[in-house]
């Protein structure tokens, strides 16, 4: 599955750019995040909670940051995995200044199998460009309350 989009944050590139790779301001801004552990050099563990239509369970799995050009982009890689299925996404962040702020630009591929899997792709479409949007959302509030 093809994902790419964009989102403007308030913020300029430099600080957007380095709230993307903290740890804890990810763990707030990730939807459904539990937790997020740093287990090496730019990876983390991470624990999640995930709900897709009537589906719901926890998953474990792994974010690495690789790719870094600061501030302007890097990719991110995903994969998790739970009763209900798996995910493994990896996606490249650009950050172009814009309007006083920032427009992360995403474009990557998700693989979904498992339960998940069957409930059609319109849906995980759906689903995953609503937590991309919930993700840039937390993330401005997290920046908003850190003030």
């Amino acid at each position: 599955m093809k994902i790419a989009g964009s989102y403007t944050v308030p913020f300029p590139p430099e600080r957007a750019y380095e709230m993307m790779q903290d740890p804890d301001v990810l763990a707030r801004s990730i939807p459904g995040c539990e937790s997020l552990e740093k287990i090496g050099e730019n990876e983390y563990r991470m624990k999640m909670k995930m709900v897709l239509a009537s589906l719901s369970g926890a998953f474990e799995g792994k974010v690495r940051l690789a790719d870094q050009k600061p501030p302007s982009s890097f990719r991110m890689v995903v994969e998790g995995s739970g009763k209900i299925g798996f995910v493994k996404g990896d996606g490249l962040l650009t950050l172009t200044p814009k309007d006083g702020g920032t427009e992360v630009a995403y474009d990557g591929d998700a693989q979904v199998g498992g339960t998940m899997a069957a409930v059609g792709q319109r849906l995980i479409d759906a689903t995953a460009k609503m937590m991309i949007k919930r993700f840039f959302e937390n993330l401005r509030s997290v920046e908003v309350s850190s003030r």
